[in-house]
């Protein structure tokens, strides 16, 4: 491409301070250095992560910075040493890197990856511990290592994932973050065998994937609790067979759900990053055997609790990241499970947006019936 090895002018959103609004700005992103990959992002959709740092709750959130973490685009170019995508390639950057080199990827226990994260994690590129988005010479701060609410991003290439062309890449965007997150909980991290006993707190995207992974795991009973009744007609479709909602009860809802499920269920899914509920999910599993997965992100400086008796008898509290998925190998097998409709993706997008629109979306995530909403990069 003309562009390659060149500046590329582009827009993307900038949040310049938390909390207040995305502002669209002609920002300059530089050229790929070695172990680099340039993309032009296409599509991308809005996480309740994003909100998370935007609203100032994430110790890592820097400013300003370019947010986005969920999203699909075409390789414009790659820096020196890039081998495994060239210009052309569909992909999906992805948060979680993969560098099947370090001491976490060796392992065989963990899909983190430790390579790239002393540099993401503070915003910026391992090669030169610098940025590669500036406007009118103001350096701003990358996120996640991917910052898609740009029209151009650059990432490193342990955290690219080639993907089928064939896949709509305004659909498998999705696939970058929340879906893998919920079906990986319950088929990597929880490992849900058939006939068991399912609580999901919080049926937002990652909640509904999580009904779908254990609808698909063969769960015999999978418990939806949330405190807004107009989502079970919704989740239905993805798999809850029964609806809580703790307003209307006066009891704890852990034992609500322990009188329900005669001594409580085998595993619970905590979707939503409140540490209160994280122990009712705790505290709703069955003893001798109930499982836990802290799915949600908490806000900074929270802390968990617990009785120890609930561990001690048997009841196990687990916490799961991208869904346990290594994510370039395995986000390219999401994909080709969408495509041969093992998966669901499309039902999860409720609204559809530009990026010059995205102060809107995010005022849309926070009301009923939004899950995700995706944004062209086109304005």
């Amino acid at each position: 491409m003309a562009t390659q090895g060149q500046v590329i002018t582009c827009k993307a959103a900038v949040a310049w301070e938390p909390n207040k609004p995305l502002v669209i700005e002609d920002v300059q992103v530089d050229p790929p250095q070695a172990g680099e990959v340039r993309i032009k992002i296409l599509y991308t959709a809005l996480c309740h992560t994003d909100a998370y740092t935007w609203g100032g709750k994430d110790p890592e959130g820097l400013f300003p910075c370019i947010l986005g973490h969920e999203a699909a685009g075409i390789v414009e170019s790659v820096g020196e040493s890039v081998t495994e995508v060239q210009p052309g390639d569909h992909v999906i950057p992805c948060y979680q890197a993969e560098c099947r080199e370090c001491k976490f990827c060796k392992s065989g226990k963990t899909n983190l990856c430790g390579k790239v994260r002393a540099a993401t994690g503070v915003g910026i590129m391992m090669n030169d511990r610098k940025s590669r988005f500036s406007v009118n010479g103001k350096p701003i701060y990358h996120f996640m290592g991917t910052s898609t609410f740009s029209q151009y991003t650059v990432v490193h290439d342990v955290s690219v994932a080639k993907i089928d062309p064939k896949a709509p890449l305004e659909k498998v965007c999705l696939l970058g973050c929340g879906v893998p997150t919920g079906l990986g909980a319950v088929w990597n991290t929880a490992k849900v065998e058939a006939g068991s006993i399912v609580a999901i707190f919080g049926l937002g995207t990652v909640g509904l994937a999580v009904a779908e992974g254990a609808k698909s795991a063969g769960a015999s009973r999978i418990i939806g609790i949330d405190i807004d009744s107009n989502k079970f007609d919704i989740a239905k479709n993805f798999g809850v067979t029964e609806f809580i909602n703790p307003k209307d009860h006066d009891k704890p809802i852990q034992q609500v759900i322990v009188d329900l499920t005669d001594g409580g269920v085998d595993y619970s899914f905590e979707c939503i990053g409140n540490v209160s509920i994280m122990r009712s999910a705790l505290e709703c599993c069955h003893k001798g055997w109930g499982t836990s997965v802290i799915v949600g992100v908490a806000a900074s400086g929270q802390e968990i609790s617990t009785r120890p008796f609930q561990l001690v008898t048997g009841r196990v509290w687990k916490g799961t990241a991208f869904g346990g998925f290594k994510s370039r190998s395995q986000v390219p097998w999401l994909v080709d499970k969408y495509l041969k409709k093992e998966i669901k993706v499309d039902e999860y997008i409720t609204h559809n947006l530009n990026l010059g629109e995205i102060n809107k979306a995010f005022d849309l995530m926070h009301e009923r019936g939004c899950l995700r909403c995706v944004l062209s990069t086109d304005i």
